[in-house]
């Protein structure tokens, strides 16, 4: 897995930082490029009433004015923050798209190459493995998204830009400026090394400021705790995250998938927990055929989709779902983590669903694209922006319904027929 020295990311921000402040209006009316320039009259004044609120907070008179003082805003997070999808996804293409073949693959790889952190995240924080596998995979793609610049930007002028200018969460907004700028105050990072999402969300696990300030750890004990760089602080610090706040349980697994009756469905989706054993009387069984590992713990029955796959899931699905409240989220990681451990797919299909193409028809999908010139950057089995623009564009020119931007088994078996 490929790194950049510290010194080598803050030589090409400071590159990027000075190709785009070079000749560009203060007026900044193309929202969809990431414009800087000089301080507005209105951001500075709002910089300037900001700073006490900050010196309140602890924040040092240095580093406020150090890092605010010639602060422009990214205001392209506003397009960001306000942009509608262009398409919605059905949960069995949110699965798929993030359960792929390239992720399965290199999060087998992962695992080997770092068993021995892994180990001592598990025995030191009880948190499985193949759950820190998934998120890892999940927010960053193992770490390989972490300083791309294409996906990556200045997380202080993005949270700026929010906290100044975007009322809906302004309060949310201020608050993270103001962990960003206190793990710049003590001196954790540069503010050129915290770069992220548009929202604030930086490294291999893709931390909000306020989790990397709070739950942060040490973990390779050089000094501070950073998401950057090695994995290991990443790891522990997301680990006691699901500990401490989401209340993750050592030893129990976050759920499985079971057969489910007909006279089931009406006890499928309510806050009854009953114990597996407990539920195993009642008639739900595992789809492999398996025992349960651990009878007594505590689940409830879920069914995400009517006439899908049906699970029982216990308190480490909810303490994945603490880490972003989304069941699709919480769902796509355990089994991703679930098929790097080497699980098999899930039993029962989604309605109106398809089973996930492997890397290699990822790869002659890209292929098949590139040769009727729609580029996606590159035939390597991912399924990346690049990917998603060049199927959304094919689609709409052969009049496929919907044009979904889904790399799957229907798109290929189109472009197999050519042109």
């Amino acid at each position: 897995m490929s790194r950049i020295s510290r010194e080598a990311l803050r030589a090409s921000i400071t590159t990027r930082r000075t190709l785009l402040t070079a000749g560009l209006s203060i007026v900044w009316l193309a929202f969809g490029d990431r414009t800087f320039g000089a301080q507005s009259p209105a951001f500075a004044h709002w910089v300037a009433n900001f700073r006490a609120r900050a010196l309140s907070r602890g924040i040092s008179e240095q580093t406020y004015d150090g890092v605010m003082g010639t602060l422009t805003p990214d205001i392209s997070v506003f397009a960001e923050y306000r942009s509608q999808p262009e398409f919605t996804e059905s949960m069995w293409q949110y699965i798929n798209r993030r359960c792929s073949g390239w992720r399965v693959t290199t999060g087998k790889e992962r695992a080997k190459e770092y068993a021995d952190l892994l180990s001592h995240i598990e025995k030191d924080y009880g948190v499985d493995r193949y759950i820190m596998l998934g998120l890892w995979g999940m927010e960053s793609s193992f770490g390989d998204v972490v300083t791309n610049p294409k996906y990556m930007r200045p997380v202080i002028p993005a949270l700026a830009a929010l906290a100044w200018g975007e009322p809906r969460r302004r309060a949310y907004w201020e608050a993270e400026l103001l962990n960003a700028l206190s793990i710049v105050d003590r001196g954790w990072a540069l503010p050129a090394d915290m770069i992220g999402s548009w929202a604030g969300a930086m490294g291999h696990t893709q931390w909000m400021p306020e989790v990397w300030l709070h739950m942060g750890v040490d973990y390779d004990h050089d000094g501070r705790a950073s998401p950057f760089g090695k994995p290991d602080d990443s790891f522990a610090g997301t680990a006691r995250f699901l500990v401490e706040r989401g209340n993750y349980r050592r030893g129990e697994a976050w759920g499985c998938e079971v057969t489910l009756s007909e006279k089931h469905t009406r006890l499928a989706n309510n806050r009854t927990m009953r114990t597996y054993s407990k539920w195993e009387e009642l008639g739900v069984r595992r789809t492999d055929d398996k025992a349960f590992a651990r009878p007594a713990d505590q689940v409830k029955l879920w069914l995400p989709v009517s006439g899908g796959p049906a699970f029982l899931v216990g308190q480490n699905f909810r303490a994945v779902y603490s880490y972003n409240p989304s069941t699709s989220y919480t769902l796509a990681l355990c089994h991703l983590g679930d098929l790097i451990r080497g699980d098999r797919p899930f039993h029962q299909q989604f309605p109106g669903g398809e089973r996930a193409p492997t890397l290699e028809e990822v790869k002659e999908i890209q292929r098949r694209l590139n040769e009727q010139g729609f580029k996606t950057d590159g035939i390597d089995g991912r399924t990346g922006s690049d990917t998603i623009r060049a199927i959304l564009a094919y689609q709409k020119k052969v009049g496929m319904d919907p044009a979904d931007g889904y790399a799957g088994l229907k798109l290929l078996a189109r472009l197999r027929q050519g042109s």
